[in-house]
């Protein structure tokens, strides 16, 4: 029986020049796929919004399970491993079979990543329990096997944080981890910076106080309906409150300093965190009683071309400091240019 194709999309002049454009993209990196690149890495490489978020699953089902046979083990993650790159190096030492992982982010949406590195597997961030993980293993244009099978197993439980014996025979073989062409790490921030006095004179470390107009209330970006495959997240970072409570005055700084990240870089999402849950509302920090000196605050930040991390950090500390008024100051209205 022919399964049934639609063709709905293509009833539009932009649907059609989409559809076709998107085949096209497929065809060209098709060749490629499995004994000459890794399907993570071109789509890296590519930073293509034609292969963008749903498709990127179409692209996974089409070219590795349809056309090269990989195994693919899916899992709803029951634990989480918190150390990504010491699993990365593991992978890569499976020279015996080509790996992709993709991981249903409950903030950016569908990521994919070459596992045996590092820089992809940071961009998942934390991994969260119960979202959905799928592990393709293959041999590029050859059959898959039995030890297809085994690695896409092991993987998944690795992925999990369990402890797994790895045989022998995933370790030879010709699928030895390439370095991508263009670096893909995410700017990271270090620790948490120590709050910043009001400055003076020419010093660019912390805001002038004279010169910050106020900005509108913040509430943090919902999720992204489409996350492209290049999208990455930082990993998360805490920022402790100095002040002697987290009040509406940090609150507001809070707010006016994540707005003005956002005019500079909008195409950069903030995402903060308190106790594990993300916050949507910044206001609801504003707790008396709970957020209290010594508390730790997490953000993060996702995008394709991640900057200014370390300054941001360095300002949301001043901003849950006593130093905190420095950005208060100044006219009202507008966004303060900070970044």
């Amino acid at each position: 029986m022919t399964e049934p194709v639609n063709l709905e999309a293509l009833s539009t002049r932009k649907g059609f020049n989409s559809a076709v454009r998107y085949i096209n993209k497929t065809l060209s990196i098709a060749g490629d796929v499995g004994d000459k690149a890794n399907l993570g890495d071109l789509l890296h490489e590519l930073e293509d919004p034609d292969l963008a978020g749903g498709r990127i699953a179409l692209l996974l089902r089409m070219l590795l399970v349809d056309k090269l046979g990989y195994t693919a083990v899916s899992i709803n993650l029951a634990s989480v491993a918190e150390d990504l790159p010491s699993l990365a190096r593991e992978f890569a030492a499976w020279k015996g079979v080509d790996l992709v992982v993709s991981y249903h982010h409950p903030d950016l949406g569908l990521l994919t990543a070459n596992p045996k590195l590092a820089e992809d597997l940071a961009g998942f961030g934390l991994l969260r329990r119960r979202e959905l993980l799928v592990v393709f293993a293959g041999k590029g244009s050859s059959p898959a096997d039995g030890d297809c099978r085994k690695a896409a197993e092991l993987a998944a439980a690795l992925f999990q944080g369990e402890k797994v014996k790895v045989p022998e025979s995933l370790l030879k073989g010709k699928f030895a981890v390439k370095r991508p062409a263009k670096p893909r790490v995410p700017e990271t921030a270090g620790e948490p910076a120590a709050p910043q006095k009001a400055p003076s004179g020419t010093r660019k470390a912390a805001p002038a106080a004279d010169s910050l107009p106020a900005a509108a209330p913040v509430i943090m970006p919902a999720a992204p309906a489409v996350s492209r495959g290049a999208v990455k997240m930082t990993p998360r970072y805490s920022v402790t409150v100095t002040n002697e409570l987290f009040h509406n005055g940090n609150v507001e700084v809070w707010k006016r300093i994540v707005s003005s990240y956002n005019a500079r870089y909008p195409d950069l999402q903030v995402y903060i965190y308190y106790e594990g849950e993300r916050i949507l509302d910044i206001n609801s920090l504003f707790k008396w009683g709970k957020v209290k000196h010594g508390s730790a605050i997490q953000f993060a930040v996702a995008g394709v071309e991640i900057k200014d991390v370390a300054k941001l950090q360095r300002y949301l500390a001043q901003g849950a400091s006593s130093q905190f008024e420095a950005f208060l100051r100044g006219p009202a209205g507008g966004v303060m240019k900070l970044f």
